[in-house]
């Protein structure tokens, strides 16, 4: 996944950027939540999101922030069951 290099911004404005993010992601904007924690590269606030999308069922999005934020062992496991899910169509497709 392509991403560009976080913005050149004080420690201050980065926080207080982060707690917008927090505050909107728990009033229930979640994509603008995630349009801040992706350009900020905040790997809590993109795990959040990962976590807010697999509750849903959209898999691929979930997979998608836990891979920018480097969470390996989500990650993994979404790589399994996508790899599963894969497996299952091939063998339908056989028979």
């Amino acid at each position: 996944m392509k991403t560009k290099a976080a913005p050149d911004i004080t420690g201050s404005q980065r926080a207080a950027l982060i707690r917008k993010g927090n505050a909107l992601f728990n009033e229930g904007n979640i994509e603008l939540a995630k349009r801040i924690f992706i350009t900020l590269r905040y790997g809590d606030g993109l795990i959040r999101v990962g976590d807010y999308h697999f509750k849903r069922n959209e898999y691929l999005e979930a997979f998608r922030m836990y891979w920018m934020a480097n969470e390996k062992v989500k990650s993994e496991k979404l790589i399994e069951k996508m790899a599963q899910v894969i497996r299952e169509w091939i063998r339908a497709g056989g028979e």
